[in-house]
């Protein structure tokens, strides 16, 4: 497979966001696609235990603010990485197992990350809906890998990084594992930023 043209479909993971007790929080996942040639994305039925490919971000502290029903989220810049689990190992009972295996690449978020979630009231009662954001990254780190037969590189493949478009869900999931305090899944869909300069 050649490299991505700019706006083409790069990936979609799934994944949740943890809030640790001090404050801090963090995604982790797994890849639902990739653009990897014949890669086999599972070991089995798709689900986090099944993932060869994951991700981990590093915890940051995101500041708040708010208009109306809408709650936003301001997140710094910064880094998350993608795994190779030639075992899977991911769980999401464990988020930190999502960072296990080969890191074949990073990525850092070119700027603020604004996220939105949007809340209404039903029967008399205010509840958030869903939540949703979009960021850019830029590729700083990738390395190459053996895998289903065949060599891979994020870097060939997408080029200078993505734009990710993500849905949560505003429940939360209970219950938290041991050190954080909430929980919510989501989505994301990706599409390549084409080549650097």
């Amino acid at each position: 497979m050649s490299a991505l043209l700019p706006a083409e479909l790069a990936w979609y993971v799934t994944g949740r966001f943890y809030e640790a007790n001090d404050g801090t929080l963090a995604d982790y996942g797994y890849f639902l696609h990739l653009p990897l040639p014949d890669a086999r994305m599972f070991d089995g039925e798709p689900g986090e235990t099944t993932a060869h490919f994951t991700f981990a971000a590093k915890p940051f502290k995101a500041q708040a603010a708010a208009n109306g029903a809408l709650s936003l989220s301001l997140d710094p810049v910064g880094e998350f990485s993608l795994y190779l689990q030639r075992k899977p190992a991911g769980t999401f009972g464990d988020p930190a197992s999502f960072a296990e295996g080969e890191c074949i690449a990073t990525f850092r978020r070119t700027s603020l990350v604004v996220g939105a979630t949007v809340s209404d009231t039903i029967g008399g009662a205010t509840g958030a809906l869903f939540g949703t954001n979009v960021f850019s990254a830029r590729l700083i780190a990738s390395t190459s890998f053996d895998f289903s037969g065949r060599r891979h590189d994020l870097a060939h493949h997408i080029g200078a990084g993505i734009t990710q478009f993500g849905t949560s869900a505003a429940t939360e999931i209970e219950p938290a594992p041991a050190g954080y305090k909430r929980v919510l899944p989501f989505t994301g869909s990706a599409i390549a930023l084409g080549r650097a300069g």
